[in-house]
């Protein structure tokens, strides 16, 4: 079919890191086609301002191209859909960004002309979702036709289960990544008098990759690190320790660090000591590295992941690659390795050290969403895991006369002491329009404005990083 001829389907994603930019663009794709490649969907990124912006280096290193990418502020994104009526960023400053972060974007005008969206991804933390709901449900008002809005989790859900689901209620989609999370999040809604019938059961859209194959040379071994998981200087000291130890014990094998970003950058969660700092302190054996990159890449060469509750371990435990969560510090709620209860794969360093594997529970993983028989086997039914999301979106864009209003649980009748602190903090007043003096970056000249917000940012990292943490300990003495 000419490219002249093809339906082209449209849909935006708001992002506020790197994580949730792969989560979101990847599901969105999903979501209209059962090809992630196909032609014929235009994709808009949206990257919401703030510490986990994500740098070039980062978009890069997801690998998920946009047509358009552009960094707003919260009230700029609701601006761009009330001028537009969820058109596109049209707007003056759309094709700011790149599709890779360069600056050489396009603007959503000129890519994709006057075509409303058809699905809006709010991959944001819960009281993102809950703030962008009200100001678009506000900004929607009187519109006839409106995108099918998704909202969901990047990864394991192993702390504040109802705060979280509470804050998404309202979208018309909430994805849950496996049918033990679909039953949780049902009965959390019903638990309190909410609509459940916008939960959805899908699966991580990143889980892909060969199936592993067997043994290498050399024998490789993944720690996956995680930004905030433990916490503790002396935890995270005592995993690195550790890992050193096994590197030295097993001289013949090559020992990999697997990070999340550089010292300076942010992902979804603050990292107040990096492990490329406590690594500086320590003498590392030569089989022993720090690597970063895609972990699909990594994965393709691992023969062992090992990690404290990543989801890193769910993409392993699809391809079939042993996999091993850690028990040295406990099993607790605050470390998240408690959601691997039942799955047959915890162990500590003593037992890996002297050459044990974990057999992971078929029954457990399945239940995660994750393929047991390998990405190649179709078991799982991985392969068919966004066919109930992609037929619930189709009939929500074909409702006759359009969608109705957004309705969140939240309210200022049902939550009046907590709701508008929320939407405070992006901005917005109780009923979701913007608060006077909210910022407004599209008035700003662009040079100044890019230069001023590169500055600010690397202030506030800097401060996040290296000033929060003395002022912290020094309050400790």
């Amino acid at each position: 079919m000419p490219a002249s001829a093809m339906k082209v389907r449209r849909v935006a994603v708001l992002a506020d890191s790197d994580t949730r930019w792969k989560w979101g663009a990847l599901t969105a794709k999903r979501l209209l086609s059962a090809e992630p490649d196909a032609s014929d969907i235009h994709l808009d990124g949206y990257l919401l301002r703030g510490r986990a912006t994500p740098t070039a280096r980062q978009l890069t290193e997801v690998g998920v191209r946009a047509d358009s990418l552009r960094e707003v502020t919260a009230v700029e994104f609701l601006r761009a859909m009330a001028a537009e009526g969820a058109v596109g960023a049209g707007e003056s400053g759309a094709g700011e960004s790149g599709a890779d972060g360069s600056g050489a974007g396009e603007s959503g005008a000129d890519a994709g002309g006057a075509k409303p969206y058809d699905v809006l991804v709010l991959a944001l933390v819960g009281g993102g979702v809950q703030a962008m709901l009200h100001g678009l449900k506000r900004v929607w008002e009187g519109r006839e036709r409106r995108p099918v809005v998704v909202t969901g989790y990047v990864g394991v859900v192993y702390e504040k289960l109802a705060d979280g689901l509470l804050l998404r209620h309202g979208a018309d989609l909430v994805l849950a990544n496996s049918r033990q999370d679909a039953d949780r999040f049902r009965a959390v809604y019903e638990g309190v008098g909410a609509d459940a019938s916008a939960v959805t059961e899908v699966a991580l859209p990143f889980l892909d990759g060969a199936a592993y194959a067997g043994e290498r040379e050399p024998y490789t071994v993944v720690f996956a690190a995680q930004p905030s998981v433990p916490e503790r200087r002396e935890e995270r000291a005592y995993l690195l320790d550790r890992l050193v130890r096994h590197a030295r014990l097993h001289p013949d094998r090559e020992v990999l660090l697997k990070l999340r970003s550089r010292p300076g950058e942010h992902t979804t969660h603050i990292e107040e000591l990096p492990y490329q700092k406590l690594a500086r302190k320590t003498g590392l054996p030569p089989n022993l590295r720090l690597v970063y990159g895609h972990m699909g890449e990594v994965l393709d060469r691992t023969d062992l992941l090992v990690t404290v509750s990543s989801t890193a371990a769910l993409e392993a435990l699809h391809r079939r690659i042993p996999t091993v969560i850690l028990t040295d510090l406990g099993v607790r709620e605050v470390l998240g390795n408690h959601h691997f209860v039942g799955s047959g794969c915890l162990a500590s360093w003593d037992q890996l050290d002297a050459g044990h594997r974990p057999v992971p529970d078929a029954e457990w993983v399945a239940r995660q969403g994750v393929a047991t028989g390998g990405p190649s086997s179709g078991a799982g039914s991985y392969a068919t895991a966004f066919d109930t999301a992609r037929a619930r979106v189709a009939e929500l864009l074909a409702v006759p006369g359009g969608l109705p209003s957004l309705t969140p649980y939240y309210t200022p009748a049902t939550a009046p002491g907590y709701l508008p602190g929320i939407l405070a903090r992006h901005h917005l007043g109780p009923d979701g329009t913007p608060l006077p003096g909210a910022p407004a970056g599209d008035k700003d000249p662009g040079a100044a404005r890019r230069i001023v917000r590169r500055a600010a940012r690397g202030a506030y990292r800097h401060g996040v990083q290296r000033v929060a943490p003395v002022i912290r300990r020094m309050g400790e003495l």
